[in-house]
C-alpha cells in the first residue's frame, strides 16, 4: 500500500507541469499552403477527340477519366504482368524506399515524444561511510569512529520543455512533411519501375522484330546473290554484279550484330528491373504481336495532376518542411521555458522509506533567453529562408517538367499514329518496288544498281514501320507514366504483417 501513497502523493506534481500544455497554442513562423494548380490548356492545340486510325487502331483521348493502379494491364501480356510482379516482389530499390519511409515514420514518433513530459523513476540503495573529520567542528573527536549505514532512495523526476512559441510542433511539422516526401518518393520509385518495364518489353519486342526483318533482307540477299552467280556462269551479266551484290549482303550482315547487342543490353536491363542477375534471367522474349495497344487513353484535369503525379507531390512535401523550419529558426531566438519536478523518499531503512517524514519533492521552473551566440541563430533562420526559395523554385521547375511530360506524350501519340500509317505505306511501297524491280532486272530491263537500291529503301521502310509501332506502344507508357500511373488504387507501403518491420 506504500508505493501507492507514494504515486498518489506524485499525482499532483504531475498535474502541475501538464498544465501548461493547454497553454501551447503560439507557433510562429509562416503557415504553410498549398501552391495553387496552373490554370492553363494541356496542350497548345486543342486536342481532338482521338489520334488517326493506325494498324487497324485509333486512340480515343478520354478527359477526367480515372487511371487504374494497374495500368500495364491493358497491353493484355501475360508476360508483362509477371514480370512487374517479380519486380515488385524483388527489385532493391523499391526496398530501399520502402526503408526510407519507415525511417522517416520512425523519425516522427520519436519526435512526437517531445510534446509531452518526460516521467523517470529510480530505485537507489547506497552504503555509505563518512569521515569523523566532517563533524569535528561538532564537538565529536577526530578519532571517533563513525558508523557506516546504508540510504534508500525512491524518486520519480519529471521534466518538461514548454513549447510556448510551438518550435517543436513546427519541428514535427517539418518531419511529417517529411514523411510524406518519403512516401510519394516510394509511389514515384513503383511508377518509374513499371513505366521502364513497359519501356523495356516494347524495346525488345521492337528490337526483335528489326533482327527479324533485317535477316528477311539477308536471306532475300543471300538468294539474290545465288541467282547473280547462275547468271554469271551462264553468261548473262557481267561478274562485277555478284561482287556488288555481295558488299550489299555484306551490308545487311553488318546491321544485325548491333541490334542484337542492343537487344541483349535490353534483357539485361530487364533481369536488373526484377532484381535478377543477367545470367538467371531467363524471360520469354516480348514481341510486338504480344503487346496490345489501349484503345482508350485517360487526359487529366490540369488540377488533378498536381495531385496524380507523385514527384510534384514529393516537391510540395519538400515545400511544406521548408515552411516549418522557419518557424523552428524563428523559435530558437526566443525564450525557452522548462519545467522539472521530483518527489521521492529517502530512508535508512526500507521498512520507513515510503512514510510520510521521508517524502522529498522539488519543482523548478527555467526561462533561458539567448543573448550572443555569435549570429548562429540569425544565420539558421537565414539558411531557412534560403531553403525555402529553394524548394519553391524546385517545385516550380517540377510542375512545369510535369506538364511538359503530360504535353509531350499527348503530342506524340497524335504524331506516331500519322507516322505509322505512312510508314506502313512506305514499306508496302518498297515491298512492291522491290519485287517489281526484281523482275525486271532477271529481264534486262533494269541495270542491277536499280536492284541495290530497291532493297536497301525496302530494308530502311520495314525496320522504320517496326519503329513506328514500338513507339506508338511506348508513348502510351509515356502518358500513364506522365499522368501519375493510377498509384492512388494501389497500397504500395509495405507494414509491419508484411515483412518491413521486424
Amino acid at each position: 500500500m506504500k508505493p501507492t501513497g507514494f504515486l498518489r502523493r506524485a499525482v499532483p506534481v504531475l498535474l502541475v507541469l501538464a498544465a501548461p500544455i493547454a497553454l501551447t497554442g503560439c507557433e510562429v513562423g509562416p503557415d504553410y499552403h498549398a501552391p495553387a494548380a496552373p490554370v492553363a490548356p494541356l496542350t497548345p492545340a486543342k486536342l481532338p477527340a482521338a489520334t488517326a486510325k493506325a494498324g487497324g487502331v485509333a486512340q480515343n483521348f478520354v478527359s477526367d477519366a480515372d487511371i487504374s493502379g494497374d495500368w500495364w494491364t491493358l497491353y493484355h501480356s501475360p508476360e508483362l504482368n509477371a514480370l512487374i510482379t517479380a519486380a515488385f516482389a524483388h527489385n532493391p530499390t523499391l526496398d530501399a524506399a520502402q526503408g526510407n519511409l519507415l525511417e522517416a515514420q520512425e523519425t516522427v514518433r520519436e519526435a512526437e515524444g517531445v510534446l509531452v513530459p518526460t516521467v523517470s523513476g529510480s530505485l537507489q540503495a547506497e552504503r555509505v561511510k563518512d569521515s569523523a573529520a566532517q563533524f569535528a567542528g561538532q564537538g565529536t573527536s577526530t578519532t571517533a569512529t563513525v558508523a557506516p549505514f546504508t540510504l534508500y532512495n525512491a524518486s520519480l523526476s519529471v521534466s518538461y520543455a514548454l513549447d510556448v512559441w510551438g518550435g517543436a510542433r513546427r519541428d514535427l511539422e517539418s518531419l511529417n512533411a517529411q514523411e510524406q516526401y518519403q512516401r510519394y518518393e516510394l509511389e514515384a520509385a513503383y511508377l518509374s519501375l513499371t513505366a521502364n518495364i513497359v519501356t523495356g518489353a516494347v524495346t525488345e519486342a521492337s528490337l526483335n522484330a528489326q533482327i527479324a526483318d533485317t535477316q528477311n533482307v539477308i536471306a532475300a540477299e543471300e538468294h539474290e546473290l545465288s541467282i547473280i552467280k547462275t547468271q554469271v556462269d551462264l553468261g548473262g551479266v557481267a561478274p562485277a554484279n555478284v561482287l556488288s551484290q555481295e558488299a550489299t549482303l555484306a551490308a545487311s550482315e553488318a546491321t544485325l550484330p548491333p541490334l542484337e547487342a542492343q537487344l541483349a543490353q535490353a534483357r539485361n536491363q530487364l533481369a536488373t528491373y526484377v532484381g535478377s542477375l543477367p545470367g538467371n534471367f531467363h524471360e520469354a522474349d516480348f514481341t510486338l504481336a504480344d503487346l496490345h495497344l489501349p484503345a482508350d487513353l485517360p487526359v487529366s484535369l490540369p488540377s488533378s495532376i498536381l495531385a496524380q503525379r507523385p514527384d510534384i507531390a514529393a516537391a510540395a512535401a519538400q515545400l511544406h518542411a521548408a515552411s516549418a523550419n522557419i518557424g523552428v529558426a524563428d523559435a530558437q531566438m526566443l525564450p525557452q521555458v522548462t519545467l522539472s519536478a521530483g518527489i521521492g523518499h529517502e530512508s535508512l531503512t526500507t521498512g520507513a522509506l515510503f512514510t510520510p517524514q521521508t517524502l522529498l519533492w522539488s519543482l523548478v521552473s527555467g526561462l533561458t533567453q539567448p543573448i550572443f551566440e555569435g549570429g548562429q541563430l540569425a544565420a539558421k533562420r537565414k539558411i531557412a529562408l534560403a531553403a525555402l526559395q529553394v524548394s519553391g523554385a524546385q517545385y516550380q521547375n517540377t510542375v512545369l517538367v510535369a506538364f511538359q511530360n503530360v504535353a509531350d506524350a499527348l503530342q506524340a501519340l497524335q504524331y506516331d499514329a500519322i507516322t505509322l500509317n505512312a510508314a506502313q505505306a512506305a514499306a508496302d511501297a518498297a515491298a512492291k518496288s522491290l519485287a517489281v524491280t526484281q523482275d525486271q532486272y532477271r529481264l534486262g530491263a533494269q541495270p542491277f544498281t536499280a536492284v541495290l537500291v530497291a532493297q536497301t529503301t525496302y530494308q530502311n521502310a520495314a525496320i522504320a514501320q517496326v519503329k513506328a509501332s514500338a513507339a506508338r506502344l511506348a508513348d502510351t507508357a509515356a502518358l500513364y507514366q506522365a499522368l501519375g500511373g493510377g498509384w492512388w488504387h494501389r497500397a504500395d507501403v509495405k507494414v509491419a504483417c508484411c515483412g518491413l518491420i521486424p
